[in-house]
């Protein structure tokens, strides 16, 4: 049975342009300022940008956001601006969070920059023009859709090297959710795929309607498709349910993220934001909300954990090694405990 509902909405004063979860709720870029709404609907902070932000991503409560020609990163924890910005000739068109932390960025002129998680340039890559950045298998291999509508994996090494996963051309692809992505053929046919960086698992036609997506998310019961006319459509084809329509006679817009496993939130373009609950998937929501909790902790904790960072790395270099094991070891850093350790060993303080 299909049991989800909205919880709460809330109208933006001026045209919407991105939106991402965060910590069980959503920041909302609207004109020329960002809103963090917690998961009840309150507002959690709202600041004034310079320029309109076009794309947003969440990791370890810090936002990269996507404005003009540059990047930027925020704090969730108040909306301060902790860097203030690297640009690239002709700007970035997407962003998405590392695995471990870090950013991956596409420029507009074809390439993929790699940021530390405080903003700070590391590396570039020569790829082509993206279209969309689809997800990571790992840390070192990312999945994008280039402009030509082929699936590319990229692996970001110190050898980097990219192939085309094969010829097919796709008219939509989503993000990378579980290992899983949603992929539309140029003749309107609906695919699931599970891929690795040569090629698939496991790949499988879904439905052939005529369902145009603007976006694909996977929640606790499965697919679920925003369609260009503003319908949340449920692809449960592979449970042989009947397929469930959402938002009838609403028009949800044209934006849909994945808050936790039992909500998502749908934005039109003109401010509307509407928090969709799933009550049924009860069990998987409990989950995700410690998860959004945990989240939540961290982002607090990031500024404390920075800076105990950088006394660690004074320690090293100074050569306080007992103190920066220490404080390496409170940072579950064991990597650097081992390293220092060794070095203790071999010539002691």
């Amino acid at each position: 049975m299909m049991s989800w509902s909205i919880s709460w909405s809330w109208q933006a004063s001026e045209r919407i342009s991105a939106i991402a979860a965060v910590e069980g709720g959503v920041v909302v870029s609207n004109g020329l300022e960002l809103t963090l709404l917690e998961s009840n609907g309150h507002i959690r902070w709202t600041v004034k940008t310079l320029f309109r932000v076009h794309s947003i991503h969440y990791q370890n409560g810090i936002l990269a956001a996507l404005a003009a020609h540059g990047f930027y990163v925020i704090s969730t924890t108040d909306g301060r601006m902790l860097h203030e910005g690297r640009s690239t000739f002709g700007g970035f068109n997407d962003v998405l969070a590392r695995p471990g932390g870090g950013w991956l960025l596409s420029g507009k002129e074809g390439q993929l920059h790699l940021f530390s998680h405080e903003g700070v340039g590391i590396k570039r890559f020569k790829t082509g023009k993206v279209r969309r950045l689809v997800g990571w298998l790992d840390r070192e291999h990312i999945l994008w859709q280039s402009g030509d509508g082929k699936l590319w994996c990229g692996r970001l090494g110190n050898n980097y090297s990219k192939r085309c996963l094969e010829d097919r051309i796709w008219s939509w692809v989503s993000r990378l959710d579980q290992g899983r992505l949603l992929l539309q053929t140029s003749s309107g046919e609906i695919w699931e795929g599970v891929p690795h960086p040569f090629g698939w698992d496991y790949i499988e036609k879904l439905q052939s309607d005529s369902l145009e997506p603007m976006e694909g998310i996977r929640c606790g019961d499965g697919w679920w498709v925003l369609g260009i006319e503003g319908l949340l459509y449920h692809l449960s084809g592979l449970q042989g349910q009947n397929d469930g329509v959402l938002g009838q006679a609403m028009d949800l817009g044209d934006l849909l993220q994945k808050v936790t496993a039992d909500s998502m939130v749908t934005a039109t373009r003109n401010g509307l934001i509407r928090m969709w609950k799933a009550p049924h998937l009860a069990d998987s929501e409990r989950e995700s909300r410690y998860k959004a909790a945990a989240e939540a902790a961290i982002a607090r904790d990031w500024d404390e954990r920075k800076s105990m960072f950088d006394k660690a790395r004074q320690a090293e270099d100074e050569g306080r090694l007992s103190l920066a094991v220490e404080l390496y070891q409170s940072l579950g850093r064991q990597e650097d405990v081992k390293r220092l350790l060794k070095r203790q060993k071999e010539g002691g303080e």
